[in-house]
């Protein structure tokens, strides 16, 4: 079957115009609530210890989240597909890095390749043997087969590990003072290795002949097959990007995360929270908005003492929403 044939009629772009022309957001918007955050923190805290540790955890969680979220955003930039698989991929890298370290007793980070290379793998066949057939059909399609997806991952995970909390340690990781803060080495690295993939990913995307196919089959799926374009393919490959991003997110939090079958199921509503947030589809929007959220749920601690940090997340999510319905980075349709 041609590409231009099995291509479904245009549509507003996403991941196209994110990179190419994108929308207009005062960035002020972003800064300042940031800067209101910090502020209303030092003055409930009264330390500035205390909030700059807030400060520098929440920047490296958040260049996590923008990791898995580009990936997240990416997938519904070019497919079309809200992914509800893409934690329990997440999982499948954690018990992958698990596993290499259990067998080989080398450093986790060894394993960063070998996760991106399974995870590419793994979302690429289930791209091309499951979702491909789904193109084009109705979206409930879509959100149940990825939803059966990731019940079949966990479950998968639960019957080969089992249920007991499993961890990954890494020898020699002490805590580093960074401006009166301190985070461990595993948490820099992962801060480090998001922001390195992220712009690896930034280079493909607007640098490659790949990339340049994935921006057009984003734009419009019927110019993209008649120009010899083959869009089954780029879905395959575009999908395969997505869930590596969620195993190179999976293998660098493996260091400080507790390894359960069901341990993707919080990164992913946070994934969602950041690509809604950003903008649907747009990668660019996915990036900035993952340390905004990194840095809300870190000062909604400590603002909001006794409750859960995630309390602060949907709080500045819900009210982006109602002031803007497209997300921060989304253009108005």
């Amino acid at each position: 079957m041609s590409g231009a044939e099995a291509a479904p009629a245009a549509r507003p772009g996403a991941v196209g115009r994110a990179w190419s022309a994108s929308p207009w957001v005062p960035p002020a918007v972003a800064i300042g609530l940031v800067f209101v955050l910090v502020a209303a923190a030092l003055l409930k805290s009264g330390s500035g210890t205390i909030t700059g540790q807030a400060v520098l955890t929440g920047l490296v969680n958040g260049g996590v989240y923008s990791l898995l979220a580009m990936g997240l955003t990416l997938i519904f930039g070019v497919l079309d597909i809200v992914n509800f698989a893409h934690g329990a991929f997440l999982a499948v890298a954690l018990f992958t890095t698990y596993q290499f370290v259990a067998s080989t007793g080398a450093n986790p980070y060894v394993a960063l390749p070998l996760a991106i290379a399974a995870l590419f793998a793994l979302g690429a066949l289930a791209q091309w043997a499951l979702l491909n057939r789904t193109m084009g059909r109705p979206l409930e399609s879509q959100l149940l087969l990825t939803l059966g997806m990731s019940l079949l991952v966990s479950n998968l995970l639960l019957l080969a590990f089992g249920g007991d909390p499993l961890s990954v340690a890494v020898a020699g990781d002490h805590g580093v003072h960074l401006f009166g803060a301190v985070a461990n080495q595993t948490r820099l690295i992962a801060f480090a290795g998001a922001l390195v993939l992220a712009a690896g990913l930034y280079v493909l995307l607007s640098r490659t002949r790949l990339g340049r196919a994935i921006r057009a089959v984003a734009a419009s799926r019927q110019g993209a097959g008649l120009v010899g374009i083959d869009v089954r393919k780029i879905y395959v490959l575009t999908f395969g990007l997505g869930t590596a991003c969620a195993g190179a997110a999976g293998m660098l939090i493996a260091p400080f995360t507790t390894i359960t079958p069901t341990a993707g199921d919080q990164f992913n509503i946070l994934a969602f929270v950041v690509v809604v947030m950003g903008g649907l589809g747009n990668v660019a929007g996915a990036l900035i908005s993952g340390i905004i959220v990194g840095l809300v749920e870190q000062l909604g601690g400590v603002l909001l003492t006794g409750q859960s940090p995630l309390f602060g997340v949907f709080l500045v999510f819900i009210l982006i929403l109602v002031a803007r319905p497209q997300g921060l980075f989304g253009a108005r349709q």
